[in-house]
């Protein structure tokens, strides 16, 4: 009876039709992130100035969560399933650390020698793989930080990495070159390492950003200058693309009651939009397990 009524509740609803989530500009141009906690609150990169994080609401009240150290501007933003977040610095070349308890900020990881620190995607044991790309150059590497903070390049002589997720298997790590237009899926070894770098798809026009995973394995991809969020399937086809009112969509997560609300940050208006989607997200999933 229960199925039953879920799936009454799912074919009443609206599936993929992007509506806004937060007011115009209430961001600036370099919302980024976004990345849901257990509660259900959306965290997004340069709420109302830079360089801050806002927290938002289920029901769409933003406020300034933290402000960023000086000399530190984020990007990517994850959870792992104690709540930790972690942000990606690009203008620090840092991975830091902050506890929900205190909010206080400290580095996790530094290495000089990456580009800008872009995206960050997490498994289920808390490793973090970070995007590092060189936009001047359109050339880009790959990052894995332990959680002791530890840092190895995994993968270089890349285009401008940029989007990066893990599978619900965890047994492939996906990632995007924005420039070059290509999807990227590598098998994560046993040892931490990539191998059988393959083309998973790579697009005819516009760029990438940010991407991630539902439960089912499909990537949602964010189209930079195209204003849609590409859903691709683990063979690589393009099953559908969703308007998310802005040309300039920047990254996603998903969250809502039952994870299968995709936030979208959206740059042309400053704010978050939101759709619904058939599906939970990876990481909503992987948040909300045992732990």
């Amino acid at each position: 009876m229960l199925n039953q009524m879920l799936t009454l509740a799912m074919a009443a609803e609206v599936l993929f039709l992007a509506t806004p989530f937060t007011a115009p500009h209430s961001f600036t141009k370099e919302i980024e992130g976004p990345a849901c906690d257990r509660a259900g609150n959306v965290y997004a990169v340069s709420f109302a100035r830079k360089p801050t994080i806002g927290r938002v609401t289920p029901d769409g009240k933003g406020e300034v969560y933290v402000e960023m150290p000086e000399g530190s501007l984020g990007n990517g933003i994850r959870f792992n399933r104690a709540g930790i977040m972690f942000i990606a610095d690009h203008t620090g070349h840092n991975i830091l650390r902050l506890d929900p308890k205190t909010r206080k900020i400290e580095v996790l990881a530094h290495e000089g020698s990456m580009n800008q620190p872009n995206d960050i995607a997490i498994s289920r044991d808390g490793t973090l793989w970070a995007s590092d790309p060189n936009w001047k150059a359109s050339t880009g590497q790959v990052w894995r930080i332990d959680r002791k903070g530890r840092v190895k390049r995994v993968a270089a002589d890349m285009g401008t990495t940029n989007g990066i997720e893990v599978s619900p298997d965890e047994r492939t790590l996906y990632v995007n070159e924005t420039v070059q237009r290509n999807v990227w899926a590598f098998d994560i070894q046993p040892d931490g390492s990539l191998a059988n770098k393959r083309l998973l798809i790579q697009f005819p026009d516009f760029g990438m950003d940010g991407m991630r995973c539902d439960v089912e394995g499909n990537l949602y991809i964010t189209r930079h200058g195209k204003g849609t969020v590409a859903v691709v399937s683990p063979q690589g086809k393009v099953l559908k693309e969703v308007n998310v009112l802005g040309a300039n969509p920047t990254n996603l997560c998903f969250g809502g009651p039952d994870g299968r609300t995709c936030y979208v940050t959206e740059v042309e208006h400053g704010r978050l939009v939101h759709f619904r989607t058939e599906h939970p997200g990876r990481e909503w999933k992987m948040l909300h397990s045992a732990r």
